[in-house]
């Protein structure tokens, strides 16, 4: 939890494991734009994310995230452990794999992969509100400060209930 934290808090110091100035810029626009920008905006930066130059991993990533859509969790972990295994540095795959564990309850599991996902993309909105919605009830000051980094980087970003 604390390296979390430590992740968090330290984002704008921090380099991604991915260089693209693409995606830089489409960070500063996000930044700045108006709400009705933001949407096409996110949209664009999670495109980036879900691409890996080599296309296998993309695909691979595309096939867990339909297969935690349509609930087929245990074939989802399957192929994100075995992708992760062969993509370590693929930070959207960890995310991916978060967000499974977050859907299934498992936190520690859902936790460390989130710590993984921003030790790679250090501006990953989606992993800091993953973190805030885990962490609210029980640690409400390393949660707003997650909360409050999301926001810093995504301005309109839209917190669940």
């Amino acid at each position: 939890m604390t390296e979390i934290l430590r992740l968090i808090s330290s984002y704008r110091t921090r380099r991604p494991a991915r260089i693209s100035p693409f995606l830089d810029a489409l960070f500063t626009r996000l930044a700045r734009c108006a709400r009705a920008e933001a949407t096409a905006t996110e949209e664009r930066i999670w495109d980036v994310w879900m691409h890996h130059p080599h296309r296998a991993a993309a695909r691979e990533l595309d096939l867990a995230t339909g297969d935690i859509a349509a609930r087929r969790y245990d074939i989802a972990e399957t192929r994100l452990t075995r992708l992760l295994r062969r993509a370590p540095e693929f930070a959207e795959a960890w995310h991916k794999r978060a967000a499974l564990y977050y859907v299934l309850g498992r936190d520690a599991e859902c936790l460390h992969d989130l710590g993984r996902t921003l030790a790679l993309e250090p501006r990953h909105f989606g992993a800091m509100l993953h973190f805030f919605e885990i962490r609210r009830p029980a640690d409400a000051a390393g949660a707003g400060m997650a909360l409050a980094a999301a926001r810093a980087i995504h301005p309109h970003l839209t917190i669940p209930d």
